[in-house]
């Protein structure tokens, strides 16, 4: 019988764009556009990336090969990968699979870019790439049970993350099966990504999923080159499963494998914090809009979730009741909550204005968290939640099964271009804003992925390929 690692490297050799279903190549298309959004936005908007483009520049990284979005320099693949991975997660902006408890985009879309630019793929090819990781990415979650990988501090987007990049560069590199079950083996020894960073909002969350965009990037050229790699990856006695959860499953991992494709359980972000906060943030809007709720007449909000959101979002309620940075806020419910019931809403930009906001920080302490069983029967199906808010006119309450983004209520294309809009409409002027979401959304019919992506620095091709 044919090992796991080997069925999944003999799946990314063999894909092709035609090989995908219509709907899965246009959703791949739609998460590659608003990644890209994202990593510009937060190439001039996050605190953490002046130091993590200090430090590649310091290292080496740049060159003449790939594009940093939104900038007009250039940078080997290698750092192109590692600086767009972590400018893709800086935010907490990026999309999300539910059942893996994942982030699929920022690995594996700056790995496939970096390749792509290299050796002159299309954009047929990318899409394609992007695919066979997401593909490997999730279902390497789901074999290992999201919930016991957190548990052992890992951070499974980042860990899973890796071979994921490995799959999409080794797609668009053209490597054979035995090249690809190389990649896996040399990726294992790349695959790291902790959690600790949740204690006092450092920025490692960003950078490991850099971190995993050029491992997998590195794995797959060393492959490439003849360097072996240990079999048996992931199901090996001292492989992926078995070193990074307790009781892993590995027969998920290829499980429908070509038939059941993950990365239409992809979702997407309307808001820039943590995932689990999305449904509450949904729920208390609508009770605002729905009651004409007013700031001042709360006494008491009350939200069900998961176990697991409760751990990352609600726990401990002392501290996620005080958040103080942006990476505190993304993380804690009582700040999302105050977020959706004074404002209606979350978008990037009032983070700064909301930490420091008086009427916002009287309304944390009212936050509580709970773990709600029907939540805990959705999960990790979907990522549910029930709203309650008390006011001296009585309580109200809302039940959100999946809150929008998710595969079932998806964003629209129109939705989708508001937000990218909404996110580099101060870097790019408006006509080559809308020549450059018209090309990614356009992407299969790309025949220079360098040209496209030297646009989000706000420069004509032309010009900027002739070095003007």
């Amino acid at each position: 019988m044919t090992g796991i690692t080997r069925t999944l490297a003999e799946f990314i050799a063999g894909l092709t764009y035609c090989d995908l279903p219509d709907d899965v190549a246009r959703r791949a298309k739609l998460l590659i556009f608003d990644t890209i959004g994202i990593a510009l936005r937060a190439r001039w908007d996050a605190a953490s990336t002046d130091s993590l483009i200090r430090a590649v520049d310091r290292l080496g990284m740049r060159g003449e090969t790939a594009t940093v979005i939104g900038d007009s320099h250039r940078y080997t693949a290698a750092g192109a990968a590692l600086i767009n991975g972590a400018l893709a997660h800086s935010l907490d902006f990026d999309d999300t699979h539910a059942r893996g408890s994942i982030h699929a985009s920022a690995p594996i879309v700056p790995a496939a870019l970096a390749v792509a630019e290299e050796v002159g793929a299309n954009g047929k090819q990318v899409i394609a790439a992007v695919v066979a990781g997401y593909e490997i990415q999730i279902r390497l979650s789901l074999a290992l049970g999201p919930s016991d990988h957190y548990n052992r501090g890992f951070h499974p987007t980042a860990t899973c993350g890796a071979f994921g990049a490995a799959a999409a560069a080794s797609r668009i590199m053209g490597l054979s099966a035995d090249q690809i079950d190389s990649a896996f083996g040399i990726c294992l020894s790349q695959t790291a990504g902790s959690m600790q960073f949740l204690h006092d909002g450092a920025w490692t969350k960003r950078s490991h999923v850099g971190h995993a965009a050029m491992c997998g990037l590195v794995a797959a050229t060393l492959a490439a080159e003849g360097y072996v790699g240990p079999s048996e990856a992931f199901e090996g006695r001292a492989g992926f499963f078995r070193s990074h959860a307790p009781n892993p499953e590995p027969t998920r991992a290829a499980a429908g494998l070509g038939e059941v494709w993950e990365t239409m359980e992809i979702a997407v972000k309307p808001y820039p914090s943590c995932r689990y906060g999305h449904a509450p943030i949904d729920g208390l809007i609508a009770l605002r809009e729905e009651y004409g709720i007013k700031p001042h007449e709360i006494e008491k909000v009350k939200v069900g979730l998961s176990k697991t959101g409760l751990d990352i979002i609600g726990e401990p309620l002392a501290d996620k009741q005080k958040p103080i940075s942006i990476v505190d806020g993304q993380f804690s419910l009582p700040f999302v909550a105050a977020a959706a019931l004074i404002e209606g809403g979350l978008g990037w930009d009032d983070y700064e204005t909301l930490l420091a906001n008086d009427n916002h920080k009287a309304l944390w302490p009212k936050v509580e968290a709970v773990v709600d069983p029907e939540v805990e029967a959705e999960f990790p199906d979907n990522m549910a939640a029930r709203v309650q808010v008390a006011t001296k006119d009585g309580v109200f309450e809302k039940y959100i099964q999946s809150p929008r983004g998710e595969p079932d209520n998806f964003m629209t294309e129109d939705e989708l271009r508001w937000k990218f809009e909404g996110l580099v409409s101060p870097f790019l002027d408006t006509h080559t804003m809308a020549a450059f979401a018209d090309g990614m959304l356009s992407l299969e019919e790309a025949e220079d992925i360098r040209a496209l992506l030297i646009m989000s620095a706000g420069q004509s091709p032309v010009c900027a390929l002739a070095g003007a």
